[in-house]
C-alpha cells in the first residue's frame, strides 16, 4: 500500500520534481499550489503525509499547520522552506509540524523526515517533533544576522515593511539580505 502525500508548494516545477521523486519511493503524490486548494485536498484525500512550503505566494505556510493538524491529527507534516531559521523552526514545531527542512533538500533527507515517524507510530509520540539539521556548525556573523532577521520577520507575520522599520533598515536592504539566504550556501542542490 502506497503512502498518500499532499505537496503544498507554490513553485509548480519543484512540486512536480518532488512528486516524481517521492513516487519512486512508494508515495502517491498529490501536488497543489496554494493554501486554500491544499486545505480542500487535505479534507478530500486525507493524506498520511503533508509536505508544506513555508512561503506560498501571499500566504505563510506556518498558518496552515494548525488547521492541517486539527484536520489530520495522525498525518506527518513536514515544513519545507528556503527561508530557514531557528525562529521559524521552533514556531513550526510549536504549531504541530513533525519536521522542518531547509531548501534545497536531497531525496534521502526528505524521505527520512517523512518516514522518521509514520502515522502508525504516532499516538504517544505525537508531540515529539524533530528538526532535521544537516550540519552542526558554529554560527557565522551572517548567519546570526539572518536568524535575528527571521525572528523579527516571524514576529511581524512575514511583513517585510514592518520588519524593516523595526530593524531600522531600508525595505530594499532587507529584501536583498533575505534574498541571499546564507543558510543555503553550504547545502547541496536538490538531487
Amino acid at each position: 500500500m502506497k503512502n498518500k502525500i499532499l505537496i503544498i508548494e507554490d513553485d509548480q516545477s519543484l512540486a512536480n520534481i518532488l512528486s516524481r521523486r517521492l513516487a519512486r519511493h512508494d508515495f502517491e503524490s498529490h501536488p497543489c499550489t496554494d493554501a486554500s486548494q491544499g486545505l480542500l485536498l487535505a479534507r478530500q484525500l486525507k493524506p498520511s503525509h503533508i509536505l508544506l512550503d513555508m512561503k506560498l505566494a501571499e500566504h505563510n505556510g506556518l498558518n496552515l499547520i494548525t488547521p492541517l493538524r486539527n484536520l489530520l491529527p495522525n498525518s506527518v507534516i513536514v515544513l519545507l522552506t528556503g527561508y530557514a531559521s531557528i525562529a521559524t523552526a521552533v514556531e513550526a514545531i510549536r504549531l504541530g509540524a513533525d519536521n522542518y527542512l531547509a531548501k534545497p533538500v536531497d531525496t534521502q533527507t526528505l524521505l527520512t523526515a517523512l518516514t522518521e515517524k509514520s502515522p502508525s507510530q504516532l499516538g504517544s509520540q505525537a508531540n515529539q517533533a524533530t528538526i532535521c539539521e544537516p550540519d552542526e556548525q558554529p554560527l557565522t556573523t551572517k548567519r546570526l544576522e539572518w536568524e535575528h532577521i527571521q525572528q523579527v520577520l516571524n514576529a511581524n507575520d512575514g511583513n517585510v515593511s514592518a520588519t524593516a522599520r523595526q530593524l531600522g533598515m531600508h525595505r530594499r536592504t532587507l529584501q536583498r539580505k533575505l534574498a541571499k539566504k546564507p543558510c543555503a550556501e553550504s547545502r547541496s542542490a536538490i538531487a
